[in-house]
């Protein structure tokens, strides 16, 4: 008797939980978060065939470009038509956009008209509906009073997969949501339309801008919010598009930036990759379809598809008897009868029961209680899997957007629009809470759009036209900086005339062209210790250099780099020369040779006049130096004085080289070739082997020597009293000298003012030494950066960067160093690492203004380069025509971290120079270890010869 109660009960608690019965029944259809994470993988790999050239073509999720680049930043504005085709009706609209305006939005306003669209229209010909369109378009425009005569740009929102070409471009994928228009597939849907404006003819329209209404959602809601870069459809049909990395997106040119992709994802599946989650149910509804096989995915999760699928679970447990006593009704029987609607009608929070009886009644069954709360919760569990497909599939696009931005959690904003987003009372919480469930690292906000897709398509034309606008303008800035052949052309001349006038010393040049007293380049003999001392810029390098006789590649170096402070560098000549001496104090106690009395190299980058190899008078003073009392004096002189002030350790003087002459003699050990020397670095200069007879300065020099050789004890005395490389000049064997050309100085004439921009022409006036330089100031590392920070606050304040806002780190000089050049022209580094380094500065960039810095630190270096191929091409071309041959093989030595870590720089300073020089062969070879090594070698070449 126990036993019967017993069982009773447990019926009748059966009974009582209708739901238990709908689980059990439809327990395919409630997922688990491995099951979503699981779809997402899957969704994610979808993603990557459709993205890539070689898959996409087979790929079930299309991915396709829409060509739309950025997001809206409220700098747009202007007055629009939008025509909005997506289904049974369409909306033709007029859209204001108002640009923002300090702490003001910018806003939109919008008047528009819905014009029907028959079935016979739908399933038609296509020029008949693109006719009714375009008809109604032109009623709009007298309704509203629009002038006819005035050019009108159009957008055009077209809610069918498409694959675009250019942003006014789209050929017609294949239709859905029941419309099935003939003649169109595979043709340009804008065409159409344009040809159907031409017919219906009185309107002056252009159509700017295709989008689809996924798109156009996301751009709606990124107007009020920047971090919105995904749009969401759930409504009639389901779509996604998101801002993808351009350098993904195989089938559109370019790498820099990023553009909106429609990933069309209601295809997910139609290659088998939902098999095992795909429910009889949702076979029956695909086999019923007009696209059987087609859209898998839209027909699990789209408002279309769902009631449909709820009736089908209804109807197979009312067959089984689980349901209405196993009474079937006819409308049960009948596709459609149960709709989304009715869906989100049953889930409502209190009326849910009361709208699922009255449903159930209107389809002539007779429900039970037990029976309108299993039918409720068939409808939760259909429309709980949609909300967790979409969850599954949106968690694969942010984690695809956070890994290709390389963050460790995302702040980012979807756009969402969609009758059943809309309606349905559950599903916004619904899925919210599951996608915020599988990716706790990323901060999720969900924004409804307001007026739908037909804003977005005109914000799409109003930032085309913005983005167009702002590229015309950044062109416009950037033009004086891209130099044709012929201006190149030009400089090498103006560099050839510079050295020519330099060399034959008649007054002034602003080619210096002064004599380094070297004669010989090494040859491999040369052997002993030697210290080297360069001083080049900010920092001062101490080197003991141990040359073997005979083996060019076992050279010994050891080496200690001291930090000149900017105080030092501008104070006074004693003050420089007391902490020279005292690194180089620190170096010898470092190695243990205070007592040794070494023969010396001193690497002095700066302009000298030499009268001798260890004699060199200070020009000018370059790099940011201003130290007092040296200019006009002996720099040889002032080091020895200091040493002397010390008097702790004795040095031998033998050599003072320029830093380009020290970098020719490093690179001529290693290749005899090698008879020219070019620094690229913070300085720009290059030095050559030239003919002693070219040289004025030696001409008279030797002569005034022999005039005064009146006796053998005259002679005796020259050689004892320094004159040692003078006397080499003499002797038959010794031909040529390597002249250093101080080429910075090229333009200090004027001769250059035709390619000098406002820009350089600013940071020359803020120098420390205006008018002086100039091409130095063209090509060189310590001003290439500041020319860029210079334009990029133009730029700024003309509104095309930074949303306009000057900052005082844009205003500062010298933020912007060159490194930063070398770094952001990397072909490696993403956009979001030049974003990166601009907030390192303290400028908070978009990726849009990223392109832009990018653009504007190429530009700059380009020509950095171009005028210095020039210039070498100058230099490369005299050598040939001193020594009448037709064709040069020559090798030039560089150094210079300009040259050596600009990504770029050398390669187009390369391909210059061999242009502008067809008939010389040019070796490029970067010296190893820099100038310090070719004092010590001009040291021992001059000891040894």
């Amino acid at each position: 008797m126990l036993a019967v109660h017993l069982i009773s009960f447990f019926f009748s608690k059966l009974q009582e939980d209708p739901t238990k019965k709908v689980d059990r029944f439809l327990h395919a259809m409630r997922l688990h978060d491995d099951q979503l994470i699981d779809i997402s993988a899957r969704f994610q790999a979808e993603m990557k065939k459709g993205l890539s050239a070689e898959s996409s073509a087979a790929a079930a999720v299309k991915m396709l470009p829409t060509h739309v680049r950025s997001t809206p930043d409220g700098s747009e504005k202007g007055q629009f038509l939008a025509l909005d085709l997506g289904g049974s009706k369409f909306k033709v609209l007029q859209v204001k956009v108002r640009e923002g305006m300090g702490v003001r939005k910018g806003g939109v306003e919008m008047e528009e008209k819905i014009y029907p669209i028959s079935k016979e229209l739908l399933n038609g010909r296509a020029p008949e509906l693109f006719d009714h369109v375009s008809k109604s378009l032109k009623d709009f425009l007298h309704v509203k009073n629009i002038s006819l005569e005035k050019k009108h740009p159009l957008a055009f929102t077209f809610s069918f997969p498409c694959e675009q070409t250019r942003l006014d471009k789209g050929l017609l994928l294949s239709w859905s949501k029941n419309c099935r228009a003939r003649g169109l597939q595979g043709k340009d849907v804008v065409q159409a339309l344009r040809e159907a404006i031409d017919r219906t003819g009185g309107m002056d329209i252009e159509v700017l801008a295709m989008v689809n209404d996924t798109v156009a959602t996301m751009m709606t809601c990124g107007f009020d919010d920047q971090y919105c870069d995904v749009g969401l459809i759930i409504g009639t049909g389901t779509n996604v598009c998101y801002m993808e990395e351009l350098r993904h997106v195989d089938l559109v040119e370019g790498d820099e930036g990023r553009m909106c992709v429609n990933t069309e994802w209601g295809g997910f599946g139609d290659d088998g990759a939902l098999n095992d989650y795909i429910t009889e149910f949702d076979q029956d509804v695909d086999a019923t379809s007009i696209n059987p096989g087609k859209q898998i995915f839209e027909k699990m999760v789209s408002g279309m598809y769902l009631g449909e699928l709820v009736r089908l679970v209804v109807l197979k447990m009312t067959k089984l008897g689980q349901l209405f006593d196993g009474l079937v009704s006819d409308a049960l029987m009948t596709k459609g009868k149960i709709t989304t609607a009715h869906v989100a009608a049953m889930e409502e929070y209190k009326n849910g029961l009361k709208n699922t009886r009255d449903i159930l009644v209107e389809l002539g069954l007779n429900p039970s209680q037990d029976d309108c709360i299993a039918v409720q919760h068939v409808s939760t569990i259909v429309s709980f899997r949609s909300s967790n497909l979409v969850a599954a599939g949106l968690a694969a696009i942010l984690t695809r957007i956070k890994q290709n931005r390389h963050l460790r959690a995302l702040r980012i904003t979807v756009g969402v629009d969609g009758t059943v987003y809309k309606t349905h009372p559950q599903y916004p919480k619904r899925l919210h809470k599951v996608v915020r469930r599988l990716l706790p690292e990323c901060q999720v906000r969900f924004v409804l759009s307001d007026s739908g897709s037909s804003k977005g398509a005109a914000l799409v034309t109003a930032v085309a036209q913005r983005l167009a606008s702002r590229k015309r303008q950044v062109d416009e800035t950037l033009a004086p900086f891209k130099l044709s052949q012929e201006q190149l052309q030009l400089v090498k001349a103006t560099m050839r005339a510079g050295l020519e006038a330099g060399l034959k010393n008649k007054g002034p040049s602003a080619v210096k062209m002064l004599p380094s007293y070297v004669y010989h380049t090494p040859d491999g003999t040369e052997h002993g210790k030697y210290l080297a001392l360069d001083l080049g810029g900010t920092n001062f390098r101490a080197m003991l250099v141990k040359f073997k006789k005979g083996l060019q590649n076992n050279t010994r170096l050891y080496h200690k780099i001291y930090t000149v402070p900017l105080e030092i560098m501008q104070g006074t000549g004693e003050e420089l020369f007391d902490h020279l001496a005292q690194y180089v104090s620190d170096f010898l106690d470092y190695m243990g040779m205070k007592k040794a009395h070494l023969p010396a190299g001193f690497t002095f980058s700066f302009p000298c006049e030499q009268t001798a190899i260890d004699t060199g008078i200070l020009v000018s003073w370059t790099k940011g130096f201003k130290a007092t009392d040296c200019e006009g004096h002996d720099v040889v002189n002032l080091l020895r004085e200091a040493i002397k002030r010390r008097n702790e350790y004795d040095l031998d003087i033998v050599a003072v080289v320029n830093d380009t002459v020290g970098t020719m003699m490093s690179c001529a050990y290693e290749d005899p070739q090698c008879e020219v020397g070019l620094i690229a670095g913070t300085g720009s200069n290059a030095c050559y082997m030239e003919e002693l007879k070219n040289i004025e300065k030696i001409r008279q020099k030797k002569q005034k020597t022999e005039g005064d050789e009146e006796t053998p004890e005259a002679v005796e005395d020259k050689q004892d009293d320094g004159s040692k490389g003078d006397k080499k000049a003499e002797t038959s064997e010794t031909s040529r000298m390597c002249i250093n050309t101080e080429w910075g100085g090229l333009g200090d004439d004027g001769s250059l003012d035709d390619i000098i921009t406002p820009f350089d022409a600013e940071v020359d006036h803020n120098s420390v030494n205006p008018g002086k330089q100039r091409f130095e100031k063209l090509t060189s590392g310590m001003y290439l950066g500041e020319i860029v920070r210079e334009v990029l606050l133009d730029l700024t304040r003309g509104g095309l960067l930074f949303r306009g806002r000057v900052t005082e780190t844009l205003k500062t000089p010298g933020i912007f160093q060159t490194k930063y050049l070398s770094q952001i022209e990397s072909d490696r580094l993403a956009l979001l690492q030049v974003r990166s380094i601009l907030q390192h500065l303290g400028l908070d960039s978009t990726c849009d203004d990223s392109i832009i810095v990018k653009e504007v630190c190429g530009a700059v270096s380009r020509r950095a380069a171009e005028l210095c191929g020039a210039g070498m091409a100058a230099v490369v071309d005299k050598i040939r025509e001193n020594r009448g041959l037709d064709h040069l093989n020559v090798t030039v030595g560089v150094d210079g971290a300009l040259y050596k870590l600009h990504p770029h720089f050398s390669g187009i300073l390369q391909e210059t120079t061999r242009v502008l020089a067809p008939q010389c062969n040019v070796t490029f070879l970067p010296s190893e270890e820099g100038s310090g090594k070719g004092a010590a070698l001009i040291t021992a070449v001059a000891r040894q010869k």
